[in-house]
């Protein structure tokens, strides 16, 4: 078997396939999970728990660094859904309530549609912050099988496409939350969908310059990406920086991922720099074409957290872009049956603004939306040609520390 073949099959797991997982909320929560490296003269932090930052842990006297988060053994991947079993802040009733509302001012709107990227401090208050860590907590000391790939390749501690569709706290977070109000106004939509998502701690080796290609399937245009800080940009890297204005470039092949800001046709984009130092409860917007790149340590070891949930949204009207033959086919494996310029309206991307859909939490809670072998194969499969591959290769160029 080759590794391509191998990790086709990893990704071919159906949560459809598997019977719900039943996991007691809090089981494994404050288990070992996140480690720091201390020297021998310090001690860590009175009260602290996994829930607020991490579990120090001095790596046997000898000060060296160590990772927060270990990688997981392969035994310690779990299969199907999952239900962290979290209550909702501010007295929300999960599947009840509506959603909350947060008022984005006209000058922020501006901002991202001018410079391509907004960054929108203390959206979520303390209380939301603690929910997400909390998810992000148990889900790491209850790795997804849908992880193996990205965590085992060393890309990042954690990484999950599509958290939602398998953690349900995700996913009442996105129907209960602010996050659908802020990006209709951002995007001057009146519907906002998930189209993919991603789950995110701590990236190793940092992306250098790329655009995002990895958005679902929809184009560039009736998408808006978004990031969700849970902690605060380390001093010395892990700050997201773009290049302003370069959303409107028309000199990076909208296929591609990794963008040489020297190139041709980008002069007035590479020294317009913005960096952004997000602090808990931050979200970052930006257009998905908008070149980017986060530094991180140069040895590839996080000592603190950088847990961040983002994805992509679309807008009202988008139609459904079936990408295969170009690698952003690897952020839409569903098995949803849904044909190029189809109204996207499927479970599999589900309505957030106005108000999530009864119909559509029912479907994910019965394990309808997954992943399924034959479909994944069909998809990937288009990617075996010249072109695409070179397109897939493009991926690969734009990990490193250092840019």
């Amino acid at each position: 078997m080759t590794r391509w073949t191998f990790i086709v099959a990893l990704m071919a797991v159906s949560s459809e396939a598997f019977a719900p997982s039943a996991f007691s909320a809090y089981d494994r929560l404050n288990s070992a999970v996140c480690q720091s490296t201390l020297t021998e003269s310090e001690t860590a932090p009175a009260g602290q728990s996994i829930d607020d930052s991490v579990i120090s842990q001095t790596d046997a006297g000898r000060g060296r660094k160590q990772k927060v988060v270990e990688e997981p053994a392969l035994w310690e991947y779990n299969f199907g859904l999952q239900d962290p079993e979290l209550p909702l802040p501010h007295g929300l009733v999960a599947r009840v309530s509506p959603p909350e509302t947060y008022s984005v001012s006209e000058e922020q709107i501006r901002t991202l549609e001018e410079d391509g990227v907004v960054h929108i401090k203390g959206v979520f208050d303390q209380e939301w912050v603690d929910y997400l860590r909390k998810a992000t907590a148990y889900q790491v000391s209850n790795p997804h099988f849908w992880a193996f790939a990205g965590t085992a390749s060393k890309l990042y501690d954690y990484i999950q496409r599509n958290v939602w569709q398998t953690n349900k706290a995700f996913a009442n977070f996105y129907y209960h939350s602010a996050m659908g109000d802020i990006l209709r106004q951002c995007g001057r939509t009146n519907e906002i969908r998930v189209s993919t998502d991603l789950l995110m701690v701590n990236p190793n080796k940092g992306f250098k310059w790329h655009q995002d290609n990895q958005n679902g399937p929809i184009t560039p245009d009736d998408g808006i990406r978004f990031w969700i800080t849970m902690d605060e940009t380390p001093k010395d890297y892990g700050a997201p920086v773009y290049l302003k204005g370069s959303h409107r470039n028309t000199a990076v092949d909208p296929q591609a991922v990794f963008v040489d800001i020297n190139q041709e046709g980008l002069e007035e984009y590479r020294d317009k720099r913005l960096e952004f130092r997000t602090k808990p409860g931050d979200m970052l917007i930006w257009h998905p074409k908008t070149i980017h790149k986060i530094d991180g340590p140069a040895d590839g070891i996080w000592t603190s957290f950088r847990r961040v949930l983002g994805g992509t949204v679309a807008k009202a009207g988008t139609k459904y872009s079936d990408k295969r033959g170009t690698g952003g086919v690897l952020s839409d494996l569903g098995r949803h049956g849904m044909e190029h310029g189809d109204p996207l309206d499927s479970p599999f991307f589900p309505v957030i603004y106005p108000k999530f859909s009864q119909e559509e939490a029912t479907a994910r809670d019965n394990g309808k939306v997954g992943r399924s072998p034959v479909d994944i194969v069909t998809k990937i499969g288009g990617m075996a040609t010249a072109a695409s591959g070179e397109r897939f290769r493009s991926f690969f160029q734009v990990l490193g520390s250092r840019s």
